[in-house]
């Protein structure tokens, strides 16, 4: 099996194993634990994590929070159009003005374009970059932001199917976690979504210490890789912020000798992407362009809570990359075979 060959992250799936909804209570999800040393396979659910961590443990949770970032609109030629807000145009300095976006319409985008969504806000396409992306200013009286979250909608992945409104209520509420707290995402980091308030209370009762960073999830996370031989893929920079006090506790249980277990794979790189910058985990306000593939040296991370990715992602990538790829198609082959739920409302997997 060539390790850097794209077709050894492909697997099959039944549609109905997609998770459409997330499970009636966050933490009921069902839990694939599997021990890399041991090559071993256990079952359990998300709630029996204490049980599965040890006193002294550090638990780094990446607090992002999803913005509504999908636009529903028309163009003046009266076409319909819908947008996924990525984010600023960094290197230009806009703020409101100059906004990457992912966009869907009938026919191509034209430079120039301009764009109708309701009366307090238009924008007008300015550069066409391909792969459905285009930079679009918008224009308003009021602030963005406030904006987005009264009309946008809650960016689900194209997987989830929605009819009109369904379960627009219940999206906005479990398509983000319970310790959400820094608005910029436009994808909720998943593996985040099982915990609940009294699931993390039972974490700290327990010795396990839990730490904050943010790393905003962008196209960069979910873009489709294009390429036979994964060396090739490249991300799209993603922000990312380490403060002090996490720096200093995950620095200080790596001294100790204590694990640190890594909520999803957005933490796993921005704390890998802090040490190859600095050597260790220090403060820091930095981007990430991190692509992790197997071969990749592991300087930080010692266990990976995550969910189950979709095949041939940059996301399947960086599992086998920490467990080993034999290995991780052997758990998502149980995984399927025991009708484990797949992807962003799906079950979990923790990697130790």
């Amino acid at each position: 099996m060539d390790i850097f060959d794209i077709q050894s992250y492909d697997y099959d799936l039944a549609p109905e194993l997609i998770a459409q909804a997330p499970a009636g209570r966050r933490d009921t999800s069902r839990l694939l634990v599997a021990y890399r040393g041991e090559g071993r396979l256990s079952e359990r659910h998300f709630y029996d994590l204490p049980d599965l961590l040890a006193p002294g443990d550090v638990l780094v949770i990446n607090d992002t929070r999803v913005v509504a970032a999908r636009l529903s609109g028309r163009k003046e030629t009266g076409g319909s159009v819908e947008l996924l807000v990525l984010g600023p145009n960094q290197g230009e300095g806009c703020r409101d003005a100059g906004r990457i976006c992912l966009m869907k319409s009938s026919k191509p985008p034209k430079r120039g374009s301009k764009l109708l969504f309701d009366e307090s806000l238009s924008g007008r396409i300015d550069d066409v970059l391909g792969e459905g992306l285009v930079r679009i200013s918008f224009f308003s009286d009021s602030p963005f932001e406030g904006i987005f979250e009264k009309i946008g909608k809650v960016p689900l992945p194209p997987y989830i199917r929605r009819e009109g409104t369904e379960s627009v209520d219940i999206d906005r509420e479990r398509y983000q976690t319970v310790y959400a707290r820094v608005p910029g995402a436009v994808a909720a980091p998943t593996a985040g979504l099982h915990f609940t308030d009294e699931l993390l209370e039972k974490l700290r009762k327990k010795g396990i210490e839990i730490c904050r960073i943010t790393l905003h999830v962008g196209y960069g996370t979910f873009q489709p890789v294009r390429v036979d031989d994964i060396r090739e893929h490249h991300l799209r920079p993603e922000r990312y912020s380490i403060g002090v006090e996490s720096a200093a506790r995950i620095s200080a249980a790596k001294r100790r000798g204590s694990r640190v277990i890594a909520v999803g794979t957005t933490v796993v790189r921005a704390l890998e992407s802090s040490a190859i910058k600095s050597g260790g985990i220090e403060s820091r306000d930095a981007e990430t362009d991190l692509l992790i593939i197997p071969g990749f040296s592991f300087s930080v991370i010692d266990g990976l809570v995550t969910n189950f990715h979709l095949p041939r992602s940059s996301l399947m990538f960086l599992v086998s990359a920490f467990a080993g790829l034999e290995f991780i198609r052997e758990a998502y082959n149980y995984a399927a075979q025991n009708r484990f739920r797949f992807f962003s409302y799906g079950d979990a997997m923790l990697i130790l």
